[in-house]
């Protein structure tokens, strides 16, 4: 419960001036009051508020979602870009390198421009899933700004974005394991050519 009492304080008798003060008492055994009967106190309209409370917590999965697509793009774009130096370099390693070791190195090559594919994909799925997520934070909002039923268009969102999720951690999960296929052609190849001994 909120008591409020009104008293008036002689702040200063010579010169006549009085203050108004309002004083509120809470019982804490009856807990404090709810926000709406305090909004007098601010002159703010708290219903508003009050009403998007339950839409910002469903948006919240949707922005964890975004946050988590960002580390992993960010992951993948670094994956990407050591792929193109490690191609550069083997193109040039080929050009100057002899009838053998030609072979080796496009092989190699051809293992590393496969990858750069596979990589593209994983980031254009991950970069499609973060719209997805962006576009469903839109719909809740609009959902409950509009009152209109967008149950279905959100639902849709949510699962595209999963599945393209999904995609993309398949994508990345295949280039881990294509690599691991270049360095064991690197290691038979060195296992078949054991170096001279002094």
């Amino acid at each position: 419960m909120l008591d409020v009492g009104r008293w008036m304080l002689d702040v200063d008798r010579d010169r006549g001036l009085e203050r108004e003060f309002r004083v509120i008492v809470f019982r804490p055994s009856e807990g404090l009051p709810p926000l709406a009967r305090l909004g007098w106190l601010t002159g703010m309209d708290l219903s508003v508020s009050a009403s998007l409370l339950p839409t910002i917590q469903l948006s919240i999965t949707p922005v964890i979602l975004i946050t988590g697509l960002g580390s992993l793009l960010l992951t993948m774009t670094n994956r990407m870009g050591r792929i193109v130096d490690r191609t550069r370099i083997l193109a040039g390693q080929a050009r100057a390198a002899n009838a053998e070791e030609r072979d080796h190195l496009e092989h190699q090559l051809r293992i590393m421009y496969r990858r750069a594919q596979i990589v593209r994909s994983a980031v254009t799925l991950g970069v499609a899933s973060m719209f997805c997520s962006g576009l469903l934070v839109v719909a809740i909002f609009a959902d409950a700004l509009l009152q209109a039923n967008f149950a279905g268009a959100i639902l849709g969102l949510f699962i595209t974005s999963i599945g393209l999720l999904l995609g993309a951690l398949g994508a990345f999960l295949r280039d881990i394991f294509l690599s691991l296929n270049a360095l064991g052609l690197e290691v038979d190849r060195a296992l078949d050519h054991p170096p001279l001994s002094s």
